[in-house]
C-alpha cells in the first residue's frame, strides 16, 4: 500500500470532520492449505456476470451469509445487517468466526450447500488459497466506490478482493497515568514528544517499573499474553517490524527468503514487554487478550500494543477517549524517530462466485449499500470506528480519537509503516514463531530459536507453500 495513498485516506477523516454527513448517494490467517471443496461447491470454469449492483438495492430472491473476520465487530454488522434486511425484505446473515480461527471456519462454511456468500481473506498470500472461489468484482458499482486500486488484490485485470477499512496500531498509552509521571523527580522525559526513540521508550519503561508503587501501577507494559486470543500481536503484528525495515532497506515489497536482518531488534522490544510488565514471563502461555484489556483498562499498566480497533473494548470497559494516546512501536532503527504508525489492511471482502447468480447479486448490492447508504456510513465509522476507503467516507468522521491520533502523525510527516505481515508465509510460520517467542519468554528457550523460527521458518514455509 503506496505511503502517499496511506496518507491521503487518513487525512480525509480530518477533513471530514468539518463536513456534513454521507449522503444516500474490521490478527487474519494466512493458512495456504488448499480448502477441501464439496461438489455442491466446485469452482465454475466461467461465472456469468450478473448486472451490476445498484445503488438503491431492489428486493429479490437472493440473500447474503457474510462470515465475519471480527469478532469485535460482530454485534455491530449483526445490527447493520437486521436494518438492511428491514429497509430491503434481503435476508441477511452474519456469523463471526472466534479469534484465531476464520481459516478453519471459513474451510468448514465454503464446502457446505450454504456456503457464506461474502467472506474474507488478509491479502495476497491468503488470496492464493481462496482465489478460485473469488467472483471478480471488476464491473461491480461497490468496486467503483475505491478511492484507489491500492485497495484492490488483483489476478491480471480480475478484481479478486476489495479492502474495506484500514486500520492503524502501536502503542497506545494511559495518558493520565503518564502525564502524572511526567511530574515525578524520577521522570527521565517530561513529555510524550520525548518519546521517539527506542532508547527513549525503554528509558521511560524502566523508570515507570521501578516506581510502579508510587504511580499505582503493577508494570508499564500490560501482559504479553501468548494464547490465541492475543499472540497475533507479537508473532503478527509485532513481527512487523523486522520485516517492514528489512524490506524498506533492500527495497522489496516481498521475499521468498527472509534475512533476519533487524531481529535484534524485534528481541529488544519483546524483551522490554516481557521484563517492564504487571506479570512474571513465565505467566504468558494462560495469559488473554481480555487480561491485557483489563491490565490497561484498570490502570495496572501504561502501555498497550494493540490497534484502533481496540478503543470500543477499552470504552466499554469504563475509559474515557480523552485518556487514550497512542505512540510507535519503536524497536532501535536508524531514523525511527520519524516513525509513525502501523497503517494498512488485512480485510479484503471476496464474493462466492459458486453462490447463485441471485445471491451473488443480493451480496454486491448489500456490499454497495454498506459503502454508500448513511446508515452503513455511520455505521461503520460510529460503530465500528472504522476508516473506510471509500468515495463517501471522505463526509464521514471517525468518532475514534486514536484514529485522530493516527491522522496526527500522517499530518506531522511521519513516515507511516506498512503492514507487510500480510507476505507472511504461512500460519504455521506465525505459529511457530509464536511457540519460540513463548519459550525464550518462559526460559525454556534461547533467542536463536525464534530467529531459526523466522528465517529459516520462512524459507521452508514459502517453498512448502509455493512447491
Amino acid at each position: 500500500m503506496k505511503k502517499k495513498l496511506i496518507s491521503t485516506i487518513l487525512s480525509a477523516t480530518m477533513v471530514a470532520a468539518m463536513l456534513a454527513g454521507c449522503g444516500s448517494s474490521d490478527s487474519g490467517s494466512t493458512d495456504t492449505q488448499q480448502p477441501a471443496q464439496s461438489q455442491e461447491q466446485q469452482p465454475a470454469a466461467d461465472t456469468q456476470q450478473p448486472a451490476a449492483d445498484a445503488q438503491t438495492p431492489a428486493s429479490g430472491e437472493g440473500k447474503v451469509y457474510y462470515l465475519n473476520f471480527k469478532p469485535e465487530q460482530g454485534p455491530a454488522w449483526e445490527a447493520l445487517a437486521a436494518k438492511y434486511t428491514e429497509e430491503t425484505g434481503v435476508p441477511v446473515s452474519v456469523q463471526t468466526a472466534a479469534s484465531g480461527t476464520y481459516e478453519s471456519t471459513l474451510k468448514s462454511e465454503i464446502a457446505k450447500t450454504e456456503a457464506p456468500t461474502l467472506f474474507q481473506v488478509n491479502g495476497p498470500v491468503e488470496l492464493a488459497t481462496w482465489k478460485d472461489y473469488c467472483y471478480d468484482l471488476s464491473g461491480s458499482d461497490v468496486y467503483a466506490q475505491l478511492k484507489s486500486d491500492d485497495f484492490a488484490l488483483k489476478e491480471g485485470d480480475e478484481v479478486k478482493g476489495i479492502a474495506y477499512v484500514v486500520e492503524t496500531y502501536g502503542l497506545i498509552y494511559n495518558a493520565d497515568i503518564l502525564n502524572d509521571y511526567f511530574t515525578k523527580d524520577y521522570a527521565v522525559v517530561t513529555s510524550v514528544e520525548e518519546i521517539n526513540s527506542f532508547d527513549q521508550l525503554k528509558a521511560v519503561a524502566d523508570s515507570i517499573q521501578a516506581n510502579a508503587d508510587d504511580l499505582g501501577v503493577k508494570g508499564a507494559f500490560t501482559s504479553a499474553g501468548m494464547d490465541s486470543s492475543s499472540d497475533w500481536r507479537f508473532k503478527t503484528h509485532l513481527a512487523n517490524l523486522p520485516i517492514y525495515y528489512e524490506y524498506e532497506a533492500d527495497g522489496i515489497g516481498s521475499t521468498d527468503a527472509i534475512k533476519g536482518t533487524y531481529l535484534d531488534n524485534y528481541k529488544n522490544i519483546w524483551d522490554l514487554y516481557i521484563t517492564d510488565s504487571v506479570c512474571a514471563p513465565t505467566l504468558l502461555s494462560s495469559k488473554t487478550g481480555e487480561d491485557a484489556t483489563a491490565d490497561f483498562a484498570l490502570g495496572d499498566a501504561v502501555f498497550y500494543q494493540n490497534g484502533t480497533w481496540a478503543y470500543n473494548d477499552l470504552v466499554d470497559a469504563g475509559m474515557d477517549g480523552d485518556s487514550l494516546g497512542m505512540l510507535p512501536i519503536y524497536i532501535g532503527v536508524d531514523g525511527e524517530e520519524n516513525q509513525g504508525l502501523c497503517t494498512g489492511s488485512e480485510n479484503y471482502w471476496c464474493v462466492n462466485k459458486n453462490a447463485s447468480p441471485e445471491d451473488i447479486q443480493a451480496t454486491l448490492d448489500f456490499m454497495n449499500w454498506v459503502v454508500t447508504s448513511e446508515t452503513g456510513c455511520k455505521s461503520l465509522t460510529e460503530e465500528m470506528g472504522f476508516v473506510c476507503p471509500f468515495q463517501a467516507f471522505d463526509s464521514y468522521p471517525a468518532s475514534n480519537p486514536l484514529v485522530n491520533i493516527a491522522n496526527d502523525y500522517v499530518s506531522n510527516g511521519k513516515t507511516s509503516v506498512a503492514w507487510t505481515f500480510t507476505t507472511m508465509p504461512s500460519e504455521n510460520w506465525k505459529n511457530n514463531v509464536g511457540s519460540a517467542l513463548l519459550e525464550y519468554a518462559q526460559g525454556t528457550g534461547q533467542w536463536d530459536a525464534v530467529v531459526t523460527a523466522f528465517v529459516d521458518g520462512w524459507a521452508e514455509e514459502y517453498a512448502a507453500v509455493n512447491n
